[in-house]
């Protein structure tokens, strides 16, 4: 249904990966177009005569529906047509809802999904009680749906507190790696444009790999080793899609915090889409929506073998990376995309001189070694370590807080670290 327009061929394309991504066979398809939403049954009456038609001539089993509906909407459209009807938001939580395997994931999409029928409460929340005659489930005088929205009420409070429970841990393992300067790196971008494809040639991981929307719910987190030996974090992500629902933009903060706490963003884009740069604002407002609109980007074009285009890296007029062209799948260009990720991060970290008092040095000297943030290194006659590490900011003031610990500027003959430059290791660390 087209509203204020035509109905675009991709949209209508887009919908139907949708509804096989969630394992629906689409039998038949009723477009139309109109300039404002019908309170009743949001399309036209004589739309809505068609579509029970159809699902007669058809038999289909489910009638989905490429817009949000509201409960009466909904409601009026299924004792219509008298099958269950599934607007744009239900059908992709109902993805999420398969595609979840974490134990934290699965938590948030119940919870998206709960938050979703609240309004709702249709086919029964408490069908299985209403077998046992709801003895015992009942407070005095209430009704049915009263003890629907209490159950259910219950229910989204137990979910908040253990997902607040596991973000504190999640918290914990996240500060953990910001004690060791480690830059991060999120994959962001349109759903199906190829993050986990690239994920796993970037890393190595073993990621789920699939031509089918949504096929990435829980992040997963691996280090790479960037040109000159710097270490990264880099994250896979959820993918973005047009009218992502509220409910799962609320409900995923444990994948979408990768992308809102990471260093920079690699934009993921199907560089064979005709709509890439439709595509390309979809995702830019979901990151504005999750408080991540401001971080650096450098947008990676991708499936660039389905173009026949050669890899290519992209600069702005200052020289800084802003684009690179690769194929994840053919693993091409993939040593320029980590040249501009490199050249990226080398800007947020500069050279600081560190002494750290003997007591200190043993364990602060591995954690800034297996980071390979060291560039010089030296103890003093009284024991004290002095080293010179390329540190990103919040990093050095971080360090200036710890006891024994004095972190100095270096002087101007000193030049920034750059990209391809040397970093000292540790052989005790490198040989375990």
């Amino acid at each position: 249904m087209g509203l204020g327009g035509p109905v675009e061929q991709e949209d209508l394309d887009e919908f139907a990966q949708l509804a096989e991504s969630a394992g629906v066979e689409p039998v038949a398809t009723v477009t139309g177009r109109r300039d404002r939403p019908e309170p009743r049954f949001f399309v036209g009456s004589g739309k809505a005569e068609e579509i029970r038609q159809v699902v007669a001539d058809t038999g289909g089993d489910v009638v989905l529906v490429d817009h949000a509906l509201s409960p009466s909407q909904e409601r009026n459209l299924e004792k219509l047509v008298g099958r269950r009807v599934l607007d744009r938001n239900a059908l992709i939580l109902d993805i999420f809802a398969q595609r979840a395997r974490s134990h934290e994931g699965k938590l948030e999409v119940e919870l998206a999904q709960l938050r979703h029928i609240a309004s709702r409460l249709v086919r029964g929340w408490t069908h299985l009680e209403r077998q046992k005659g709801g003895i015992g489930l009942r407070g005095p005088g209430e009704t049915q749906l009263e003890t629907d929205r209490r159950l259910l009420g219950e229910r989204v409070r137990v979910l908040t507190r253990r997902l607040e429970k596991l973000k504190q841990q999640r918290e914990t393992g996240r500060q953990r790696r910001v004690e060791i300067p480690i830059p991060s790196v999120a994959l962001v971008g349109y759903t199906n444009a190829g993050k986990s494809t690239l994920f796993r040639a970037l890393t190595g991981a073993d990621a789920y790999v699939a031509d089918q929307l949504f096929a990435t719910l829980d992040p997963l987190v691996r280090r790479v080793v960037l040109p000159g030996g710097s270490p990264v974090v880099v994250a896979d992500t959820v993918g973005f899609i047009r009218e992502l629902p509220h409910e799962l933009v609320a409900a995923f903060q444990s994948t979408l915090t990768e992308a809102r706490e990471a260093t920079l963003l690699l934009h993921v884009i199907d560089a064979s889409d005709p709509r890439r740069d439709e595509r390309i604002d979809q995702v830019n407002s979901v990151l504005e929506e999750v408080g991540a609109g401001t971080l650096p980007q450098v947008r990676v074009y991708n499936k660039i073998d389905r173009l026949g285009a050669a890899p290519q890296l992209e600069r702005d007029a200052a020289g800084q990376p802003v684009a690179v062209w690769v194929s994840a799948a053919k693993r091409e260009g993939l040593a320029l995309l980590l040249q501009a990720i490199a050249e990226r991060l080398s800007r947020f970290a500069r050279p600081v001189r560190l002494r750290i008092e003997p007591a200190r040095a043993g364990a602060l000297r591995a954690r800034l070694f297996a980071s390979g943030v060291v560039r010089e290194e030296r103890t003093a006659p009284d024991g004290t370590l002095e080293l010179v590490a390329a540190l990103p900011e919040a990093q050095q003031l971080e360090l200036a807080r710890m006891a024994g610990v004095e972190v100095s500027e270096l002087p101007a003959p000193v030049q920034t670290c750059a990209p391809g430059d040397g970093y000292l290791q540790s052989g005790a660390l490198r040989a375990s």
